[in-house]
C-alpha cells in the first residue's frame, strides 16, 4: 500500500523536488504494513560548516549548525477504511545550533501534526500543517537542502526567505486538495488568523483564507510545472483594520539535466517574512523574486540562485546570490558546498545593514 501521507506532506515535496522523482521510493522507512494499515518512519540529518565574514560588522565567524532545513523526524500512519483511507502525520524539527546556548535543553519545533481523510472526492486534512501561500515558492527552491542567505550570526539560515519568497507558517487548519486531474491539482483551506492588530477590542472575525493552484505536463520531453497561491486574512481592533493579502507565483522547466526556475510574490499589509500574532502594523505592499538555473550531471547538481525582497512594510530591501553544487553519494547521501553574498539595506534611509558573504560545506542523511 502506498503511504499517502507521506507523499503529500511538506518535508516529501521538499525532498522530492530536491532529489528528483526517485526520492519517493527511498523517503521513508516502512516498520509495518499488514491488513491496510501502514505505519512508516521518516528522517533528514544535516549539518555544515559555515565560515562568515560580515563586511558591516567587520567580523568573521566560524560555525557548525544546520542548513536550511532543519533536522526533522517523521511518523505516518495509514489506515484503509472501505472506500476511505484515513491517514496521520506528526514531524518534529529540532535545531543543532543552540549547542553552546543551551547544552540540554534543545527546543523540539513539532511543525506537522495533522490527519487526512481521502477518497474518490480528493483529500481532507485537518491539524497544523504548512501554508498554502508560498508553498510551491519554497518547496522548489533548488538550494532547499543547503544553506541559502544567513539568519544571526549563530543563528539558523534563511535560505531564500526574505530574499524571494515568505514562509508558509506551519499553521492549524482544514484544507481539501482535488484529485489530480490531468496534472491540475487545486487545494483550499481555512487557517488560524493572526493577530496583527493587538490592543483593545483585537478581534479576526473569520478565518485566514489560503488556497494553490498547480500545473504540471510533459511538452515533447520538457518536463513543466507552473503554480499560483495566495492568503487574505483581516484583523481589527478598537481603532486600526489591518487587511492582509498575497500572492505567490512561478514556473519550472526542466529538459534532460537542465532545470530553470522563476517565482514571485507580491503583499499588502504582510510582513514578507513570515506572519505571526502583533507582528503588523500597516497595510504596505512588499514584493520579491526568485530565479535559479541548475544543471545535473551524473551524481552533481550544480546551482546559480539569484533572489530579491522589497518591503515597503519591513522598511528594507535585500538580495541574495547562492553558487552551490550538490554530490548524490547515493540515494540516502548527499553532500553540499555553497557560497551566498547577501546585502540587506533600510529602505527610507539606504543605510546598509548586512553584507554578508557566507561559505557553507555540508553533509545530508535522509530515509
Amino acid at each position: 500500500m502506498k503511504n499517502n501521507n507521506f507523499r503529500k506532506s511538506g518535508l516529501a515535496i521538499a525532498m522530492m523536488a530536491a532529489m528528483g522523482a526517485s526520492a519517493g521510493a527511498n523517503a521513508a522507512i516502512e516498520l509495518y504494513n499488514e491488513d491496510g494499515t501502514s505505519f512508516s518512519v521518516d528522517g533528514y540529518f544535516n549539518a555544515f560548516y559555515v565560515n562568515r565574514d560580515d563586511k558591516v560588522a567587520d567580523v568573521r565567524n566560524s560555525d557548525v549548525k544546520m542548513g536550511f532545513l532543519p533536522n526533522t523526524i517523521g511518523f505516518n500512519f495509514s489506515k484503509e477504511m472501505g472506500d476511505l483511507t484515513l491517514g496521520g502525520r506528526s514531524s518534529f524539527w529540532s535545531t543543532i545550533n543552540d549547542s553552546l546556548q543551551s547544552p540540554t535543553d534543545t527546543a523540539i519545533d513539532v511543525r506537522q501534526l495533522y490527519a487526512t481523510v481521502d477518497g474518490a472526492f480528493g483529500q481532507v486534512l485537518i491539524g497544523k500543517d504548512f501554508g498554502l501561500y508560498a508553498r510551491s515558492n519554497i518547496f522548489l527552491d533548488e538550494i532547499l537542502m543547503g544553506f541559502g542567505s544567513p539568519g544571526a550570526a549563530t543563528g539558523v539560515s534563511f535560505g531564500n526567505i526574505r530574499t524571494g519568497y515568505p514562509y508558509p507558517n506551519p499553521s492549524a487548519q482544514i484544507t481539501y486538495r482535488t484529485p489530480d486531474m490531468g496534472g491540475l491539482n487545486v487545494a483550499a483551506g481555512i487557517f488560524e488568523p493572526a493577530n496583527t492588530t493587538p490592543g483593545a477590542q483585537s478581534e479576526q472575525s473569520a478565518p485566514r483564507f489560503e488556497a494553490e493552484v498547480t500545473y504540471s505536463a510533459d511538452l515533447n520531453g520538457v518536463a513543466l510545472t507552473g503554480w499560483v497561491n495566495g492568503r487574505h486574512q483581516s484583523s481589527e481592533n478598537a481603532t486600526t483594520k489591518i487587511d492582509s493579502q498575497g500572492v505567490g507565483y512561478g514556473v519550472k522547466a526542466a529538459v534532460a539535466g537542465l532545470s530553470l526556475t522563476a517565482s514571485g510574490f507580491t503583499s499588502k499589509g504582510d510582513v514578507p517574512v513570515l506572519i505571526t500574532d502583533g507582528a503588523l502594523a500597516s497595510e504596505e505592499d512588499a514584493d520579491g523574486y526568485l530565479v535559479q538555473a541548475s544543471y545535473t550531471l551524473g551524481a552533481n547538481r550544480f546551482v546559480l540562485s539569484y533572489g530579491e525582497t522589497d518591503s515597503d512594510q519591513g522598511n528594507f530591501e535585500t538580495e541574495n546570490m547562492s553558487v552551490a553544487v550538490f554530490h548524490d553519494v547515493n540515494s540516502n547521501f548527499k553532500l553540499v558546498a555553497e557560497y551566498n553574498m547577501f546585502e540587506q539595506e533600510t529602505k527610507s534611509t539606504g543605510v546598509k545593514t548586512a553584507d554578508a558573504n557566507t561559505l557553507a560545506l555540508g553533509a545530508v542523511v535522509m530515509f
